[in-house]
């Protein structure tokens, strides 16, 4: 997994480097609508570190005829009943689509695991089989390319109470956010093994 500096860019520099950001995912849709490429997107990160408007600022500047954001709601009943990761595979990309989705199959990993929402077993069992999973998804075709949204204790702070007192905000924040911010060292730790488990060499983060 690769880290990058959180240092500010100035103005100019990071008018540059938007500009060169952009014409690269130009060039990736261009490629994926001409050449009938495969591309599957993973953002995960820690509430309030992001991702939505990194999702946002990526889809409105490229084509909806090619991009396509999967934000699955819980699952149903049914879904409840079949291999866990049965409902996401109708929603990854079929050929000339890139797919992005905002939290994924790794939610048993990550936020059903330590809310308790399935049992140990089930995730230890998720994370054995999530890479076989991912060969399969790469195998066929498909560019999958993962990314974890990373938020400081200190910031993740600030940003839940923004959206708590301020009306523009409030609907970013769910019960389930309050209940999992006091969570934080128990995050860290599915985290920390989550990467261990599913950092492989065809889907790495």
């Amino acid at each position: 997994m690769k880290n990058h500096s959180n240092e500010p860019l100035k103005r100019k520099a990071y008018e540059r480097k938007l500009r060169g950001l952009h014409e690269e995912l130009v060039k990736l849709q261009e490629w994926a609508k001409h050449a009938g490429g495969k591309v599957c997107i993973v953002f995960e990160g820690r509430d309030g570190a992001g991702k939505g408007g990194v999702i946002k600022a990526i889809t409105e500047r490229v084509s909806p005829r090619v991009f396509r954001v999967v934000a699955l709601p819980p699952p149903t009943e049914r879904e409840r009943s079949q291999m866990y990761v049965q409902r996401y595979l109708p929603h990854l990309p079929a050929a000339g689509e890139i797919v992005i989705f905002d939290r994924s199959w790794y939610n048993r990993a990550g936020v059903e695991r330590v809310m308790g929402f399935c049992t140990e077993d089930q995730a230890k069992g998720f994370l054995q089989v999530v890479p076989g999973v991912e060969k399969a998804i790469v195998d066929s075709g498909t560019i999958l390319l993962k990314y974890w949204l990373e938020v400081g204790q200190e910031e993740q702070t600030r940003r839940m109470q923004e959206r708590i007192s301020d009306l523009r905000k409030i609907w970013k924040l769910s019960p389930m956010d309050l209940k999992s911010y006091s969570r934080w060292h128990d995050y860290s730790r599915a985290r920390d093994e989550m990467f261990r488990a599913s950092d492989t060499a065809w889907a790495p983060w």
